[in-house]
């Protein structure tokens, strides 16, 4: 019996001491897509990066630019150089330590890795000095204000060069950063899994020991496994799930109004897919504006939660350009400058949507409204990946897509207006754009910065020809167990592990 005993004591020790473990277990509403801060493009991308790959700087609650990997900052007076003084005793992932010479090589990747999404970020940068063994030196083609913002996302963050050099192309699959999280194992569309970094420079604000990201497209389902404790934290609740999650006595809601926004991307000239009349005719993309009751969307499929909105930033950013406001639905005026445009009612058109439970039903009010004013919209439920790929790709006439959003309006813009840039699925290329923006990121004031953006806003109302027809700015909604402590709701939606404890 005594043996019996002793034996049930250990196996109570050796389940205790597994238990003791932290695992926080996050609910992803996609799968993200490569992991390679140079490379990828995501938003979910973006939340589990923030685990393994710190940045040079990051944004406080009020959207300030506050060092992380960098100690400090300092623009010469003709704003053409930056001068940024790195953390000392930072090691990467692999061991191998984060010096100017570590930085000046991420700087360099960032800019010149084929199809590397970070190039039009920072693009303003001729080169990089190597100062000393802990400063580097951002020469810039001019001044350029939004770099500090670009460098508290992808482009300010680190990666190893000896594993980079190593990997090659295949990086993607095994990153080596200087986050808090190192990474250990991805299984495609089943789980993303990284563990407490021994060494991590801020290692004493790092509580649990291991996080485990599980893609569920399904937002009843991730709801359904946070009720169950199957999962710790889900983010992208539904709107129509607030007073749910609410009345849930274990469960906890934060939330912040987005920096990013959700529209329809319409393809000017990306291939074969934009010889109709939406791309060729403003007059068309007009009608199609005037079509949609934004406020509608809002109250049908987000409950009054989100914000309305009709450009890059939303109307309570201080660079929103209040001289065009969010237009009225005008089906009258709409089915009118269908027939100036010689179109024929129904102009069907392909609307590619990601398969997910908002989307899908924002993309079925759209299309309801539209068909009032002569459009037939063919819904093409597309899984989230693949529908960017079409996208590059331009296999697509409207595209339902949303973007994260940037602490600067740089960020939420010149991507996806300027000639050439990465994500400019439309292929819009105007030279005026291209100058105002430009002029934008020259400027260091808001007023004059503002003045520039309005000329990009005259120019990409769907009215004076743009490519995008944005529709709403969401609320970032995040839902967790109460077991989970310490955490705070960003406004770019962002989850960051720093200071979190599990019970």
């Amino acid at each position: 019996m005594k043996r019996l005993a002793l034996s049930g004591l250990l196996t109570l020790a050796m389940a205790g001491g597994a238990a003791a473990q932290t695992n926080l277990r996050v609910g992803l509403a996609e799968d993200p897509d490569v992991m390679d801060p140079s490379l990828a493009r995501t938003y979910v991308g973006r939340i589990v990066f923030s685990s393994i790959c710190d940045k040079l700087f990051d944004i406080d609650e009020n959207l300030k630019v506050v060092p992380q990997l960098a100690l400090s900052h300092e623009t010469s007076a003709d704003g053409k150089t930056v001068t940024i003084k790195l953390r000392p005793g930072v090691k990467f992932h692999d061991g191998e330590p984060l010096d100017a010479a570590a930085a000046k090589y991420s700087f360099d990747r960032h800019l010149n890795l084929k199809g590397s999404f970070r190039k039009p970020e920072i693009a303003a940068i001729d080169s990089v000095d190597v100062v000393d063994p802990l400063t580097i030196r951002l020469n810039l083609k001019a001044p350029f204000s939004p770099l500090l913002a670009q460098l508290t996302d992808r482009a300010g963050m680190m990666v190893s060069p000896k594993a980079a050099e190593a990997a090659g192309d295949k990086f993607g699959l095994h990153p080596v950063c200087a986050g808090p999280y190192k990474f250990v194992e991805r299984i495609q569309q089943d789980r993303i899994v990284v563990e407490k970094f021994a060494d991590y420079w801020n290692k004493d604000q790092v509580f649990i020991d291991k996080i485990t990201y599980l893609p569920i497209v399904d937002s009843t389902v991730r709801l359904a496994n946070l009720k169950s404790g199957g999962l710790d934290l889900i983010e992208r609740v539904l709107a129509t799930d607030i007073k749910a999650v609410r009345d849930l006595p274990k469960v906890k809601l934060s939330k912040a109004v987005s920096l990013g926004y959700v529209g329809l991307t319409m393809n000017l000239a990306n291939g074969p897919k934009a010889d109709n009349p939406l791309a060729k005719n403003p007059k068309v993309r007009e009608a199609l504006e005037l079509s949609i009751d934004r406020e509608a969307i809002n109250q049908v499929v987000f409950n009054g939660e989100f914000v309305p909105g009709n450009q890059w930033v939303s109307p309570q950013n201080p660079y929103y350009q209040s001289k065009f406001p969010i237009p009225k639905r005008d089906v009258a005026k709409a089915k009118a400058l269908l027939k100036e445009a010689g179109v024929a009612a129904p102009l069907t058109l392909d609307l590619m949507v990601p398969n997910g439970v908002e989307f899908r039903s924002v993309a079925e009010v759209v299309q309801s409204m539209a068909a009032e004013a002569g459009f037939d919209l063919k819904i093409r439920l597309t899984e989230f990946a693949t529908s960017l790929k079409q996208a590059e790709d331009g296999n697509f006439q409207i595209f339902l897509i949303g973007w994260s959003g940037r602490s600067d309006p740089d960020g939420n813009s010149y991507s996806f207006q300027t000639c050439g840039s990465p994500q400019n699925n439309s292929k819009l290329c105007d030279p005026e754009v291209d100058a105002a923006q430009n002029e934008a990121r020259t400027k260091s004031t808001l007023e004059d910065r503002k003045a520039a953006y309005e000329k990009v806003a005259a120019k990409l109302t769907p009215k004076g020809g743009g490519p995008i027809l944005y529709l709403y700015h969401p609320q970032v909604l995040v839902a967790h167990s109460d077991r989970l402590e310490g955490y705070k709701q960003m406004p770019d939606g962002l989850v960051r592990v720093i200071g979190l404890k599990l019970k």
